[in-house]
């Protein structure tokens, strides 16, 4: 059995494209693979601890192997809670729009939680930087209002599937399959409800084998 983690990165909802199209995919990951377990994690209703000050100061001490104060410690016992959560998931499916041709900022701050030395990387001289969350698989449901296809001139605006990408790679994550839905705004209406159809169906085939 595994164990799959939905994070929603979109407040929106049932009105959302990429959760419309995450949600797809996992109506037919649940039919195919009955034996697995899944969590769903939306990050705009999930309390995210912000990152600064003690929690912060509790990295640093870490790190230095210092011991870090009272407070610091009950900071940094939340972010690896949040940790724990993430890196306990075998598979993962995100469901991501693109804001400001980024992602959403509460994505943003999750990332920032998770992505630890010696919880989710390493570092050493000889080897570098080394993810330690391999073996584990991603789904990714893109959604945009605009177009960035690759090799266009557009493209090099895309910083929403290019970070998030590139961010799970860091850490290990690189077996990573995607839909990019787009434009769900420029087009019209008819056009992106033609997308997220397309997008709906290319979902439910990877799902199956996911």
């Amino acid at each position: 059995m595994s164990t799959l983690l939905y994070i929603q990165a979109s407040p929106r909802g049932r009105r959302s494209h990429s959760i419309a199209i995450a949600d797809a995919f996992l109506d037919t990951y649940r039919a195919t693979h009955p034996q697995d377990e899944v969590l769903t994690l939306n990050l705009f209703a999930a309390h995210l601890p912000p990152f600064d000050g003690f929690a912060v100061q509790a990295k640093y001490d870490i790190l230095h192997g210092q011991n870090p104060s009272a407070e610091a410690q009950a900071a940094w016992k939340t972010i690896e809670t949040l940790i724990a959560g993430f890196t306990a998931a075998d598979k993962y499916v995100w469901a991501v729009p693109m804001w400001n041709f980024g992602i959403p900022y509460r994505l943003k701050q999750y990332l920032d939680i998770v992505i630890q030395p010696t919880y989710t990387f390493s570092f050493t001289p000889a080897e570098g930087y080394k993810g330690l969350l391999v073996g584990k698989r991603a789904f990714i449901a893109y959604a945009r209002g605009g177009e960035y296809p690759e090799g266009s001139s557009a493209a090099g605006l895309d910083f929403q599937k290019k970070y998030l990408e590139t961010a799970l790679g860091f850490i290990g994550i690189t077996d990573i399959q995607s839909v990019v839905c787009e434009p769900m705004l420029a087009a019209g209406a008819a056009a992106a409800a033609e997308k997220q159809h397309r997008a709906i169906a290319r979902a439910r085939e990877l799902a199956a084998s996911f």
